[in-house]
């Protein structure tokens, strides 16, 4: 018998690696004073320091099962090479999702203007790195600013993620300045389509999803940084019943650890229907493959090897080891 088992490898469709190094703090007694101390900390991060500390944040993600990463990136373009290069030191696939910030957070996440942007994004873009667009979310980028880019997106068929519906303060900010809801501004805007990833939509109205489903938009659902930043309980079964795309990802690196995301996912969707078995275990695994290698515009990717001897798996039926490997092990048991 084999003592390894290949599976597609896992892809991590929404990663913010330099927060990594808050995991065990305890700040802020909220999402945003989190948000607090994850601004202190960038704003003191140099490209050198970018560049190492993606190399090891990556080689986890690579012993964790993944095998590409969207790095939803807002350091900075010299920044976004260094990360560029880290993950080639650590041997990752890695999609580029710069980030359009035109307000808000701190001077090095911003840009001058949606040309500016769009003109930082064509410099990566001709270094040969896959990119993707990354309007940061509602509050960072105006109007004006997601029609350009929703309309940039489409001609370019670049992917476009963005963060929306994640707190009700951002809801909250929104109807206030817009009159509508983040995901209904994405459909005014243009920013809904195929292409189109919103990370998070934990408070995302039922009318927003039947946007969502009427665009062909994906969600990234990220539920270890959901749940670690207190965001709520991602709609899992109101996505699937509409069919909406999910995938996962890592996000702030709390936890780098694809099988955690997936069954945290399947247990929300439990917790919420009061059942079990609410999405099949080949249908998570596609969403921890399949459907993130499509929202990063990504065809081909190496597999993940199960380790079929790890004490995880010990006397388990081989015809239950996918049930087993996604609801009882960890990712130590990648090979």
């Amino acid at each position: 018998m084999a003592d390894t088992l290949p599976l597609p490898g896992f892809v991590n469709a929404h990663s913010h690696a330099f927060q990594r190094a808050l995991r065990g703090r305890t700040e802020g007694g909220d999402f945003w004073g989190w948000r607090d101390a994850m601004l202190a900390l960038a704003e003191g991060l140099s490209v050198e320091q970018v560049r190492a500390g993606y190399v090891e944040v990556y080689r986890e993600m690579l012993d964790a099962g993944f095998r590409v990463v969207g790095e939803f990136h807002y350091l900075g373009l010299a920044e976004a090479h260094a990360a560029v290069e880290a993950a080639a030191e650590a041997g990752i696939e890695l999609v580029l999702l710069l980030a359009a910030y035109g307000r808000g957070g701190i001077e090095r996440f911003r840009q001058e203007s949606v040309t500016d942007y769009l003109a930082q994004l064509e410099a990566a873009r001709e270094t040969g790195v896959r990119v993707g667009l990354a309007p940061h979310s509602v509050r960072a980028c105006p109007r004006d600013w997601l029609e350009e880019l929703g309309r940039y997106a489409a001609a370019e068929s670049l992917p476009l993620h963005i963060h929306a519906a994640e707190q009700p303060r951002e809801i909250e900010e929104c109807l206030a300045e817009h009159g509508v809801r983040p995901i209904e501004l994405l459909a005014e805007t243009g920013c809904l389509g195929p292409h189109t990833t919103v990370v998070h939509a934990t408070h995302a109205t039922p009318g927003e999803l039947d946007l969502l489903a009427e665009a062909g938009a994906r969600v990234c659902v990220c539920p270890t940084t959901e749940a670690n930043l207190g965001d709520g309980f991602a709609p899992v079964e109101e996505l699937c019943t509409r069919g909406i795309g999910i995938c996962i990802g890592s996000d702030s690196n709390v936890r780098i650890d694809p099988l955690e995301e997936l069954r945290e996912l399947e247990g929300i969707a439990r917790r919420r229907a009061g059942k079990r078995n609410v999405v099949s275990v080949s249908t998570l695994l596609c969403f921890g493959a399949d459907e993130g290698a499509a929202a990063l515009g990504v065809s081909t990717w190496p597999d993940a090897e199960v380790d079929l001897d790890h004490p995880s798996l010990g006397g388990v039926d081989p015809q239950d080891v996918h049930a087993a490997l996604v609801f009882g092990c960890s990712s130590e048991v990648f090979a």
